[in-house]
């Protein structure tokens, strides 16, 4: 069987979607990653990818109630799914076990 890996970004807005649970929704996984980042991240970029990730079967989203707050506009909530959970899973233990192979290194100050 094949392992199923996901690039850089697809992993990360993975994760955030797992680390915001009910509050994971566009705005909310771009504002959480400029931050955890440092660096900017367009909500096109990240819609791109939670489509590609719920084609991939990772997620599933709804689509929530208006809010004021939003104008009067439904936002769509996202949520991990075990297939996401095990992707992620597999991810995490293949990059410890090649973390495992690097020799503790040193900082050398000059």
């Amino acid at each position: 069987m094949r392992k199923e890996f996901l690039n850089d970004f697809e992993e990360l807005i993975l994760t955030m979607v797992a680390a915001l649970r009910e509050n994971a929704y566009g705005a909310a996984i771009t504002i959480e990653l400029e931050q955890w980042l440092n660096r900017k991240v367009t909500l096109s970029a990240v819609h791109v990818i939670l489509y590609r990730l719920e084609d991939k079967g990772y997620i599933k989203s709804i689509v929530g109630g208006a809010t004021n707050e939003r104008g009067g506009r439904r936002k769509r909530i996202y949520s991990i799914t075990n297939a996401g959970l095990s992707v992620l899973s597999a991810m995490k233990e293949t990059r410890t076990e090649i973390w495992k192979l690097v020799p503790q290194l040193k900082m050398s100050y000059s």
